[in-house]
């Protein structure tokens, strides 16, 4: 059984990290926000430290994090940024006492790392959204839907793809992230289960092969032919190649995917994007698709 965190009130304690890549501009406005929604902002020493490309050296950022793990009055830690780092500091961190109160973690690309550690090997509920560093050019509606994942309010999605969609209803465990990460993670303890699960997908700065190989590589391992659904975020900001390949993104995933029979749906919300929609991983969701529409929603 999955754990759930239990949700935000007004007056709880946050913190902000960085499990990764240093901090470069200030996210003064980014605090300002979550204080309006009623929380206290706990700046942890990661958030403005600097070593190299990193938010302080590995041993400042694993301690900076386990302080917070271990605090039971902080209710979520929220990471400032992602960039490379995290899987650095995986394995330092003691989540022994986070297991005995656990609390909301929040981040995405290569916070990916924790996510899906937490949901691997700690069987607990965290969130995919927006982090302070892109506070600033998130819209409203993806900012709310964070504020409204970590306060316990009920949310739905409704879009329309550009791309042609596979058509279907199911239900399931929402697991997913940065297709890098979670293919780097195969074979560790904080690769998570696959099976019968609600898997979304989001990457950026990758070139078409990279993204044909890592798909190709989850396949033959066998981790999507049991889905009960796919989701496709936004894969942007691709790199050209010299030598076209010939393929768009959503065209190299859809060859991959499509003699699956679960529904599969593209350009969801989700990434590297003005609209990074939160994604609660680990709740219980319901995803239908149609042509061209798509309802997804928190159960």
């Amino acid at each position: 059984m999955i754990k759930q965190p239990p949700y935000l009130k007004k007056g709880d304690k946050i913190a902000l990290v960085c499990p990764a890549k240093k901090l470069p501009k200030p996210i003064d406005h980014a605090i300002e926000i979550l204080k309006e929604w009623g929380l206290e902002v706990i700046i942890g020493e990661s958030v403005y430290a600097s070593h190299h490309q990193f938010a302080g050296t590995d041993a400042l950022r694993t301690k900076d994090i386990q302080q917070f793990l271990d605090d039971p009055s902080i209710k979520a830690i929220i990471s400032g940024r992602g960039g490379y780092g995290t899987i650095r500091i995986i394995d330092d961190l003691d989540f022994t006492k986070f297991n005995k109160s656990p609390k909301w973690f929040v981040g995405f690309s290569d916070i990916t790392v924790l996510l899906s550690h937490l949901i691997a090997d700690m069987d607990t509920q965290c969130i995919h959204a927006q982090m302070p560093y892109t506070f600033d050019d998130s819209t409203e509606e993806a900012l709310e839907s964070l504020r409204k994942s970590l306060f316990g309010e009920q949310q739905q999605y409704q879009y329309q793809s550009e791309f042609k969609n596979q058509q279907g209803k199911s239900q399931g465990i929402l697991i997913g992230g940065n297709l890098t990460l979670l293919t780097m993670l195969q074979g560790s303890v904080s690769e998570m289960d696959f099976d019968n699960k609600i898997l979304f997908l989001e990457d950026v700065g990758e070139q078409e092969y990279g993204i044909d190989r890592m798909l190709r590589m989850l396949k033959r391992a066998g981790k999507l032919e049991n889905l009960n659904g796919l989701i496709i975020g936004a894969f942007n900001e691709i790199e050209e190649e010299k030598i076209s390949f010939g393929q768009t993104a959503d065209e190299v995933i859809w060859e991959v995917v499509k003699d699956y029979n679960y529904p599969v749906c593209f350009n969801f919300p989700t990434g590297h994007i003005e609209n990074n929609l939160s994604m609660v991983l680990g709740a219980e969701v319901e995803l239908k698709v149609e042509s061209n529409n798509v309802y997804f929603k928190y159960l």
